[in-house]
């Protein structure tokens, strides 16, 4: 585990950002921001044996889970940074809507059945906790009581789409649900859904 600051984790995205606006990075990214005192809180509970499991936006769960900067960097430059993967800090990212959510079930089920004290922490936007597959798995969760912790971060979008206008909902489903299962949290970013702002000419 690495612990940030605030300050750190806006630097390393501010970096990630000049470098794909400089066209250096050939492929997708999706950055954070307005997030950072959530994301340092909600590691506050992960240790170092847990699973942390990501969709396509994972920079901060990687530094936070202790990989280092500068291969957390590397990876994304290489073009992966919407399917970072580090097993043996135990993070697994997935740019596949949800793809993530059996495999979070799937650990903490082998958790349970081996009396391990590991925990999986599954971070998903708010349209994914939207979504059946999201429903079906805290369902199984919950009823079966594993050691999954689904974190949602809503910052109200899905791509381009306002995710309650969607639904034609006033709030989500989890939100403000006290579930030792779920910890809800919205913010607002700088970023658009994608890239840093500009169009890039490759």
């Amino acid at each position: 585990m690495k612990e940030y600051s605030k300050e750190e984790l806006i630097a390393f995205e501010e970096d990630i950002a000049k470098e794909f606006n400089a066209g250096k990075i050939k492929a997708p990214v999706h950055l954070y921001n307005g997030n950072e005192s959530s994301v340092i809180s909600v590691f506050g509970d992960i240790k170092d044996e847990d699973w942390v499991l990501c969709s396509w936006r994972s920079h901060y769960q990687c530094l936070l889970k202790g990989v280092p900067a500068e291969q957390v960097k590397q990876n994304i430059m290489d073009g992966k940074s919407i399917s970072l993967c580090f097993p043996e800090y135990k993070v697994f990212s997935s740019a596949i809507v949800t793809g993530i959510l059996p495999i979070a079930v799937g650990l903490g089920l082998a958790a349970k059945r081996s009396g391990s004290n590991e925990k999986v922490h599954c971070f998903v936007g708010d349209m994914t906790s939207e979504t059946g597959s999201f429903e079906e798995c805290y369902k199984y969760v919950k009823n079966h009581d594993l050691p999954v912790r689904f974190i949602i971060e809503d910052n109200g979008k899905s791509v381009c789409t306002d995710t309650k206008k969607t639904w034609n909902s006033v709030k989500l489903t989890y939100e403000g649900v006290c579930d030792k299962h779920i910890h809800y949290y919205k913010y607002e970013t700088k970023w658009p859904h994608a890239g840093a702002g500009q169009r890039v000419q490759f």
